[in-house]
């Protein structure tokens, strides 16, 4: 640019003409030999060029956006704060339910001295059996009722007014659920069924102030001669102990006993089932799977009405465990299924015998094809139940305990997958090996009888006990069965666990999915998962409230449906489907197409911003010595 300045002030451009007449005009004026055109220059420079530079430049900024749109996650927005905090609340501080519980003195008269039947004393020594009960196991349990829990004592003399103690009510008030005098009046020792009846009539009316959880045991004076005390527990939430001249004292550990044991408890031993095992899908759904393996269709086939035994006896089951779980039920009879283990022949007891050591190789993978179920390929939790009919050869087939004993049930389970009964068909022992095999059909009461196993399997796959006796610490009690199944103790002892596990695990999956998505900056998020995580939390919340009021079956329904939503959010397919980069791992993706051309581009609008105001200061030197020439 200085040369071509330089060059026109020599021609006879107009401009030289006129810088000729300004320099004739005032003698004093600068002339253009005297411009050096390394510091000056007598020219305004031109803009074009910035003005092309710049405009590259700014097309590259505003396409920038434009870019970062194109590539931009979509995200909806989680309430990372409230899935932390439900994850840590679950974490720090099991959920413990409310539990209130009545004890009745009933037929005790005026010979009880030393004030043995003072309501309030036999509150204080049933409390102290009771801490120390829970104090030992139950204290941080999960699930159960812990130290939450509150106790009234009744005394019925039989010939006059009762004395009653309730901590919520004070001494000698009745609250709706307690027990009114005389309601019992002479029972029936001899028969259970009728006394747990009447109990039922007596005591489980309208419970508004308990919302219908109330736990009662009797103490009925009374009996055969030389009797010792009987304690039962019924269908409902009571249970009783009878005797003759029983010591009021004497009967404290033994109601501590069954409050915390088996009404708190559920009369669970040491091996069963924990509740964090309950066989219950992540979707809340349950598939009992029932089928019939016949071993060897040559010797025998036999057939079933699976269609009479659901009908009858396992719709009532399902309706019982409907606030658990949704529970579904199919069954299948399948041919040539041979078992895995071995067998051998016992002369003394007439029976081939597995031993509880092939248990665990008895179930034929290979040849029993029991997943056939449409649920198989989800989140549903599928319970196999196998009735196993031996061939022939291996007819009868008994399962040997350690023992040495024969097994009553012929039957054994497996945690979380199910159980297998063995069943021994009449014709084997008639067999004699000719003739073609005959297709059979099993008998109601073998059907029946089969049903009372699975029921028992069923039960210890729920962690309950599958026989009707349990021994404690202050003696034995008789556990009543129900034609459902699960009695109404037992089944608010489910609905506690089940709760408990089920808010665990939404918190746990929650709290999992907060960590995931915090950490992966670009990970889609779309609106589906943040209403799955909303209604999520929402439920959790429902079932602690329900919880808290003893709500036990509205409770365990809304953390199911609590888990169900978490574990949709987590497992949504938009979030397994892509695989997710860092902003960094993009970066090197990008840069290199273009870091090289933004770089060149910027480093072009610099050099010329430079090089402009290079070119200006040069000219406004010429100006200003030109100003002072004049």
């Amino acid at each position: 640019m200085a040369e071509i300045a330089e060059s026109a002030s020599t021609t006879e451009h107009p401009l030289g003409t006129v810088g000729a007449s300004r320099s004739k005009a005032s003698p004093s004026a600068l002339r253009e030999s005297d411009v050096d055109p390394k510091t000056m220059r007598t020219t305004t420079p031109g803009l074009k060029r910035v003005f092309l530079t710049f405009s590259v430049l700014l097309s590259f900024l505003l396409g920038f956006p434009f870019l970062w749109k194109t590539v931009e996650i979509y995200r909806s927005p989680l309430p990372f704060g409230d899935m932390d905090a439900l994850s840590k609340q679950i974490e720090s501080s099991p959920l413990q339910f409310p539990c209130h519980f009545q004890s009745v003195f009933l037929n005790f008269d005026s010979r009880s001295s030393g004030g043995i039947l003072d309501p309030r004393e036999l509150r204080r020594s049933i409390l102290s059996e009771m801490t120390k009960l829970t104090s030992q196991t139950l204290e941080r349990q999960c699930g159960s009722c812990g130290g939450n829990f509150t106790l009234s004592v009744v005394v019925d003399s039989g010939d006059g007014p009762c004395r009653l103690f309730d901590e919520r009510h004070g001494n000698g008030l009745t609250p709706n659920c307690s027990y009114k005098c005389g309601a019992l009046g002479a029972l029936n020792l001899g028969d259970d069924e009728a006394i747990d009846e009447a109990l039922r009539s007596a005591l489980d009316e309208s419970c508004s102030d308990y919302g219908g959880k109330l736990y009662t045991v009797v103490v009925v004076d009374g009996g055969g001669a030389g009797e010792g005390p009987k304690a039962l527990v019924g269908k409902h939430r009571h249970g009783w102990i009878s005797g003759r001249e029983l010591d009021a004292e004497a009967m404290i550990g033994r109601m501590a006993e069954m409050f915390v044991k088996v009404f708190m408890n559920g009369a669970r031993e040491d091996g069963a089932i924990h509740g964090e095992f309950m066989p219950v899908g992540a979707d809340g759904r349950v598939v009992l799977s029932f089928s019939l393996l016949n071993a060897n269709p040559d010797d025998w086939f036999y057939d079933w009405d699976f269609q009479r035994l659901d009908d009858t006896l396992l719709n009532p089951v399902i309706e019982a465990l409907k606030p658990i779980a949704n529970i579904s039920v199919e069954s299948q009879v399948l041919y040539h299924t041979p078992k895995s283990s071995f067998s051998y022949w016992d002369e003394s007891l007439g029976s081939y015998i597995f031993s509880t050591k092939d248990l665990s190789f008895f179930v034929n993978s290979n040849e029993w094809h029991l997943d056939t179920s449409v649920a198989a390929g989800g989140r549903t939790k599928i319970l196999q139940f196998v009735v196993y009919v031996p061939s022939a050869k291996e007819c009868p087939l008994s399962l040997q305990l350690p023992s040495g004993e024969i097994s009553k049930t012929n039957g054994f389970i497996s945690p979380m997958w199910g159980g297998v009964m063995v069943w021994h068909p009449q014709s084997c022992i008639k067999y004699s090996g000719s003739g073609p095999p005959a297709r059979l059909l099993m008998h109601p009461d073998d059907l029946h009888r089969i049903f009372e196993v699975l029921m028992g399997q069923l039960r210890q796959l729920f962690g309950l006990k599958s026989n009707s006796i349990y021994v404690g610490a202050a003696g034995a009690y008789k556990l009543l069965p129900s034609e459902k199944g699960f009695t109404e103790w037992e089944l608010d002892v489910l609905s506690r666990q089940h709760t408990c596990f089920n808010l665990h695990s939404s918190g746990t999956t929650l709290g999992s999915l907060s960590r995931l998505v915090q950490s992966l900056p670009r990970m889609i998020i779309k609106d589906e998962i943040g209403k799955q995580v909303k209604f999520s939390l929402e439920a959790a919340q429902l079932a602690q409230t329900n919880a808290s009021v003893g709500l036990y079956e509205a409770s365990a329904a809304s953390s199911r449906q609590a888990r169900s939503l978490a574990e949709d959010a987590f497992f949504h397919p938009s979030i397994m489907s892509v695989s997710y980069f860092s902003f960094e791992h993009c970066f090197a993706v990008y840069s290199p197409f273009f870091l090289p051309v933004s770089l060149h581009v910027l480093l072009a609008a610099v050099r010329e911003w430079r090089r402009y105001k290079h070119e200006k200061a040069k000219y406004v030197r010429w100006k200003v010595k030109q100003v002072k020439a004049a």
